[in-house]
C-alpha cells in the first residue's frame, strides 16, 4: 500500500527523484528563500521590503482594512445625535411639566448621552439605562417586551428584559438601520415612552423600521 506523507517527512519526492515543492523546482525554491533572507523577512510573516515604498504599501493596506470595517459597520449614533435626542426629550418633558431620567445608548447598549432632570434619584437614572439597554438588545420597545412576557412564561427572566414601558429603539432617518435606543424613567410608563419617542423624532430619527 502506498504510504501517505506524514508530518516530519520533509518534502515529497517526485517521479524524477527531485523534491516536490508545491509546483516550483528546488533551485527556484532556494532562490526565493535566499531572497527573503536578504530582505529580512521572517518565515511566518509577509514581507513588504524596506524604505518609503514599503511604508506606503503598509499604509495603503491599513487604509483598505479600516475603510472596509467602517463600511461594514454602517451608520453609527454619535455624541451629537445622542445629545440632540436628550434635548428633545427634555423639551417634551418641560412642556408637560414632567421630569425624566433620560439615557441614550448605541446599538451595543453602551451609554452615549444621559440627563437626570431635577427630582429624579440615581435609581431612576439606572432604570432609564436598563430600559435603553433592553431595547437595544432586543430591538423593540420595552412595552413590546412586556407583551412578550405576558404571552411567554419565563421570558421576563431572560437577559436584558425590562417589562416596563419607556425603552424605545432608535432607527436611522430612512428607517433602514437600527442605531441604538432611548430609555426614560421617572413618570408613568406611558409618559416615559412618549418622552423617548418625542426625543427621537426631534433629532430626525425614527422609532421603527421603514415598512
Amino acid at each position: 500500500m502506498h504510504r501517505l506523507p506524514q508530518p516530519g517527512d520533509g518534502a515529497v519526492s517526485g517521479a524524477d527523484g527531485r523534491r516536490d515543492l508545491g509546483g516550483i523546482g528546488e533551485e527556484d525554491a532556494r532562490h526565493l528563500q535566499g531572497s527573503d533572507r536578504r530582505r529580512g523577512c521572517g518565515k511566518a510573516a509577509g514581507c513588504f521590503g524596506r524604505g518609503p515604498g514599503a511604508v506606503r504599501q503598509l499604509l495603503l493596506l491599513l487604509g483598505l482594512l479600516l475603510g472596509g470595517a467602517a463600511a461594514a459597520q454602517g451608520p453609527a449614533l454619535d455624541a451629537g445625535a445622542a445629545q440632540a435626542i436628550v434635548a428633545g426629550c427634555a423639551a417634551h418633558a418641560a412642556a408637560k411639566r414632567q421630569g425624566h431620567a433620560i439615557a441614550v445608548v448605541d446599538s451595543g447598549g453602551h451609554l452615549v448621552a444621559a440627563l437626570r432632570m431635577d427630582g429624579n434619584g440615581t435609581g431612576i437614572m439606572d432604570f432609564a439605562i436598563d430600559k435603553a439597554q433592553a431595547s437595544a438588545a432586543w430591538g423593540g420597545t420595552t412595552a413590546q417586551l412586556a407583551e412578550g412576557a405576558r404571552s411567554t412564561p419565563g421570558f421576563e427572566h431572560a437577559p436584558h428584559v425590562v417589562t416596563v414601558a419607556g425603552g424605545v429603539p432608535i432607527w436611522s432617518a430612512d428607517g433602514r438601520t437600527r442605531l441604538g435606543a432611548v430609555g426614560t424613567s421617572g413618570e408613568a410608563p406611558a409618559d416615559d415612552a412618549a418622552c423617548a419617542e418625542a426625543g427621537i423624532a426631534a433629532a430626525g430619527f425614527r422609532t421603527e423600521r421603514a415598512r
